[in-house]
Parts: C-alpha cells; structure tokens; sequence
C-alpha cells in the first residue's frame, strides 16, 4: 500500500468516515444537551428551571420592550407621550412653506415663528406684505387643514425691517 492510502484507512483498516459538518456537529451538540438537561430534571432552553417548579412573574417596563415597531409608529408615539405633535406638525409646515403657499409666494415669505396659535410670517417688501395679509384668512384655512382644527388663529404678517426713522429738517409730515 502507498502512504496516502494508509493514511485514510482506520487503525483496523476500515477507511475513515468523512469530516462531519458545522451544522451536523451543532444537531448532535444541541441533542447531547438536551440528553445532559432531561437527566439532571430541567427542561431545555428554561434557564435550569426544574420540572414543576413555578414560573416567575414577569412584569415589563412600561417604557421599554414589547414587539418590534414600525419607525414611522414609534415616533408617532413617541410625539404623542411628550405632547410634541403640534411642534411636530408645525415644523413640518416650516419645512414645507413652498408647498403650502406656493413657489411665489414662498419666494418672497419665510415662516419665522409660531406661539399661541398666531404664525408670524415675514415678507421681504411692503407689497409682499400687504398680499400675504390680503390671503390670511386662505392661509388660516389651509394651515389648520394641515396642522388640525382651530391650530392657527391668526397669521400676523411683518414687512421689512427697515430701522429706525431718522427725524430732521426734511422730513414729510
């Protein structure tokens, strides 16, 4: 016989059983386990709980675990249990000022703060301005069909910020 013949014959001369598997040698761990589990009286995958023995109450943390959410529910709840869906919503209308108003108008305004339901709205001319107040019972509407009912009360609109005027000899009365 050649060396690489006897190297794959037995001892006894019987050929030597192929190599097992990963997933052959962990079915055969996991059964020699639960042998080993069955004989000492414990129930296997029970944490060494005997048989019989009383399970112990589970309670959850209101504030942590349960079934995996969906990321869009998750924050929906999350703003509901912090009183945050009105900053939410709000912000949202902040960041979405050219689609609730318009392009051109949208140009020409910025969202710059809201506090007890009025919306302060800056225009960057007086004619823009005078527009804006002209549309503000339009913009009430559409903001509340966006943000909920009753949400916005009143759109103050502010113009310019042209400064201090300057008193003296030439000015108009």
């Amino acid at each position: 016989m050649d060396g690489g013949a006897s190297a794959a014959a037995g001892v006894s001369g019987e050929p030597a059983a192929p190599a097992k598997s990963g997933i052959e040698l962990a079915r055969e761990a996991l059964a020699q386990a639960k042998a080993d589990a069955l004989k000492r009286g414990t129930l296997p995958g029970q944490g060494g709980r005997r048989k019989g023995a009383a399970k112990p109450v589970r309670t959850r943390d209101p504030g942590r675990g349960g079934d995996p959410k969906a990321f869009g529910a998750a924050i929906r709840e999350l703003l509901a249990t912090r009183g945050w869906e009105q900053r939410a919503a709000v912000g949202g209308v902040f960041g979405n000022w050219a689609g609730i108003v318009g392009p051109e108008l949208a140009e020409h305004t910025r969202p710059e703060r809201f506090e007890d339901g009025e919306l302060t709205v800056a225009a960057d001319s007086t004619t823009w301005a005078t527009q804006l107040r002209l549309l503000s019972s339009t913009l009430v509407r559409r903001l509340n069909e966006e943000l909920g009912h009753g949400t916005v009360r009143r759109v103050k609109v502010v113009g310019p910020a042209s400064g201090p005027r300057r008193t003296g000899a030439w000015r108009v009365r």
